[in-house]
């Protein structure tokens, strides 16, 4: 493993970019950006000055206040004035953002036959939507801050081929006829220095701080950095390494996207990234690169979904692992992961993912219970050894809740001994595997764990179809329930549901020794507007007769038609006095209804006849007897009034 740079050979190299300064021009800013970098060295500039230095580049203005609404800023409200957008991002981010486009406006063609300038600039781009998305979302970086390194990472080789066209020129062409030969290498005979080493020379120069150079020098060969393990300058340095593989990926042909997809997962684990996160991370870069590419007028290709591309095709090694297809009878079979190794947990993803299953991880058992409980999947494969909750502990756990008991449980073991296999059936494992994983072993396991839980999904399946018919049935019949008894010309219930509902309220005024009352209704002349006008104006009587009386009834009252015109109302907890008035309340409503026929507007009356319960009423007959004798004293007395028999 290599230390950091001494530091003279950091002086070495910051001597050898002032001798490439003088031999050529080196790429630098120019225009609004370069007096925004002079600005922003003092130490008192302000906002209004910075806001006068922008403000000569429109296109700058933009991509400032563009670079202001990345989500990862997390701004309240969208900025649209510069003056917002160069506080919200502070005075680093803004120098380095300047810096940024104004090379990458700049420098978009040169001499250097073999440099593919167009190309340069789309990857970079990539790579720096990359770096600022990651950089969010693992909080290794100010997100702009990233963004701007991610685009200058390579800034060595521009300069190389500015500097130097022809003879780097001599230098790619040579790469091109043979790929093993290392580029650094040929870049360190031919000028006594790398890419790499001139990248970190120019961002020092350019005053970008030291967190970040040390990474830039580290970045294309990040195994051999000394870093310290998730100290900040490893996790940086894993940071762009992951951009600039994303980037490779975006700008890569198909069949070599599919070839780089393991590797995207191996370095995402460096960062704590499962294989559902850098999917996610990665589809997010390319809308943003896309987004970002037409506003600078870059190259940006069409990019097919990363979880798409992690299910092609794998490497030959991977490929012959015999996995199942992931399909069950509900969709792709849900798949959890859970081992302290990342390693496993990689290799394991990867090839469940390249067979179509949705993976899910966790680092240990705790983790991987609370996920199994709340993603529930179809399959959980765990280690046993495991600090905190071992595999064993983790299915016994699962097997105790509801939820747990339906998951088909494969635990990877080293521990072959009888006993140990036994205290593992025991705890509720469905099947093992013995480490070193075999993907070909791998294979069958999935195979036997998928018959099962596709057996399991054909029976809940069926139980669905079957809670599916009872239920459709159970509506049908209330359907059919509530039109046997309901009127169909008026929407009131029938004379059935009238008799059934007597029969209740008369069962709960013996129980309650409550008063209980009823009204006969019957429309004055309705034969007469039949003759008259037709049935069909007879009907309309009818349903605006019914709209009225229910209309003046109280909540607790119910009418019923009981056939032709003729209308019942069940009163409960009533005597006769609140009765009368009720009815007297009803005949006024409808009264008051006037319907237009033939030019001319037809009112209707009713008579109302009222009988409330008394102590001598034997019967349900007797009460609506007595209303309906109530009701033909009305008709005999002139009608449309409301009347009682005592």
């Amino acid at each position: 493993m290599s230390e950091p740079l001494p530091d003279n050979v950091k002086h070495f190299r910051f001597d050898r970019l002032q001798e490439l300064k003088a031999m050529g021009e080196l790429p630098s800013p120019k225009g609004a950006a370069l007096a925004v970098m002079r600005l922003t060295r003092k130490d008192d500039v302000s906002i209004a000055e910075l806001v006068r230095a922008v403000q000569t580049d429109p296109a700058l203005v933009g991509r400032l206040i563009k670079a202001a609404n990345a989500p990862e800023i997390g701004a309240q409200r969208p900025v649209a004035a510069v003056q917002d957008a160069l506080i919200l991002l502070g005075t680093p981010t803004v120098r380095y953002l300047a810096l940024s486009f104004s090379l990458l406006t700049g420098h978009r063609s040169g001499q250097c036959a073999n440099f593919n300038y167009r190309r340069f600039w789309s990857h970079s781009l990539a790579c720096a939507v990359a770096a600022q998305t990651i950089a969010a979302q693992v909080r290794t970086a100010p997100p702009e801050e990233a963004f701007s390194v991610g685009l200058l990472c390579r800034i060595g080789e521009l300069s190389l081929a500015t500097v130097f066209p022809e003879e780097y020129s001599r230098l790619l062409g040579q790469i091109m006829s043979d790929r093993s030969i290392s580029l650094s290498a040929l870049e360190q005979n031919a000028f006594a220095l790398t890419h790499t080493e001139l990248t970190a020379a120019i961002l020092q120069d350019w005053g970008l701080p030291r967190m970040f150079i040390d990474p830039v020098l580290a970045h294309e060969a990040p195994d051999d950095a000394a870093f310290p393990a998730d100290s900040r300058p490893y996790r940086l340095t894993w940071t762009l390494t992951l951009a600039r593989l994303i980037a490779d990926i975006c700008l890569a042909a198909e069949a070599e996207r599919r070839g780089l997809m393991l590797k995207l997962f191996l370095v995402g684990s460096k960062l704590s990234l499962n294989s559902e996160a850098l999917t996610t991370v990665c589809d997010r870069v390319v809308r943003d690169w896309q987004e970002w590419a037409a506003q600078l007028s870059v190259d940006a290709n069409d990019v097919p979904p990363f979880d798409e591309l992690s299910r092609a095709p794998a490497a030959p090694e991977l490929s012959q692992t015999g996995m199942p297809s992931a399909t069950g009878v509900n969709g792709n079979l849900r798949v959890l992961v859970v081992d302290d190794d990342q390693s496993i947990r990689t290799l394991l993803s990867t090839i469940l993912l390249q067979a179509g299953y949705v993976v899910f991880e966790a680092s240990n058992g705790r983790d991987g219970f609370d996920m199994a409980l709340e993603i529930q999947p179809h399959i959980l494969i765990t280690d046993w050894m495991m600090p905190g909750m071992d595999g064993v502990e983790l299915t016994r756990s699962l097997r105790q809740t509801k939820l747990g008991r339906a998951i088909y449980i494969l635990i990877l073991t080293a521990l072959d001994t009888e006993e140990k296999l036994i205290e593992a059936f025991d705890a509720g494992a469905d099947d093992f595997m013995s480490k070193p994983l075999k993907a070909r072993v791998l294979g069958a396991r999935m195979r036997a764990g998928q018959r099962v839980m596709t057996l399991q999904q054909e029976i809940e399946r069926d139980r669905e179809e079957i809670r599916r018919f009872a239920a459709e049935l159970a509506v049908t019949n209330q359907r059919l329930q509530e039109a046997a008894l309901t009127d169909v010309l008026t929407g009131l219930p029938n004379r059935r549901y009238a008799i059934e509902r007597f029969q209740q309220e008369w069962q709960a005024t013996n129980r309650s020794k409550r008063s209980m009352a009823c009204m006969m209704i019957d429309v004055d002349n309705f034969k007469a507007i039949n003759d008259t006008h037709g049935h069909d104006v007879g009907d309309v009587v009818l349903k605006q007769t019914a709209q009225a009386i229910k209309s003046g009834l109280r909540a607790q009252d119910v009418v019923c038609r009981t056939g032709g015109d003729e209308f019942i109302v069940i009163c409960p907890e009533t005597d006769l006095a609140a009765a009368m008035l009720c009815g007297e309340r009803v005949r006024k409503a409808v009264a008051e209804v006037k319907l237009p026929v033939g030019g001319m507007a037809l009112k209707c009356s009713i008579s109302v006849g009222v009988a409330a319960r008394g102590m001598d009423t034997p019967d349900i007959d007797a009460l609506i007897k007595r209303a309906d004798e109530g009701a033909y004293q009305a008709k005999q007395l002139g009608k449309n009034c409301v009347e009682t028999v005592q």
